[in-house]
């Protein structure tokens, strides 16, 4: 119910540039469902702000970070 809906990437397995935001959106989505309005518009505020920086911006949106890099940066904004 709670899932990005691209497939699983198999060309791109392993290779660490998989844009891991619809992934994170979506349990997001899932807490919001659940009414746990601050936990999902915590995650969504991090989405954003990691968005509005080049440096951590996937190969599918123009640049070069990696899943981890960008999973990361998400959950950092998370625990400040």
């Amino acid at each position: 119910m709670f899932e990005p809906v691209h497939g699983s990437a198999p060309d791109i397995a392993g290779k660490g540039i998989a844009n891991p935001i619809g992934q994170i959106c979506s349990a997001a989505m899932m807490l919001a469902h659940f009414a746990e309005t601050e936990a999902a518009g915590a995650i969504e505020s991090g989405i954003e702000e990691v968005l509005a920086r080049p440096e951590y911006r996937t190969p599918d949106v123009g640049g070069d970070a990696t899943n981890e890099i960008v999973g990361k940066a998400i959950a950092d904004t998370l625990s400040t």
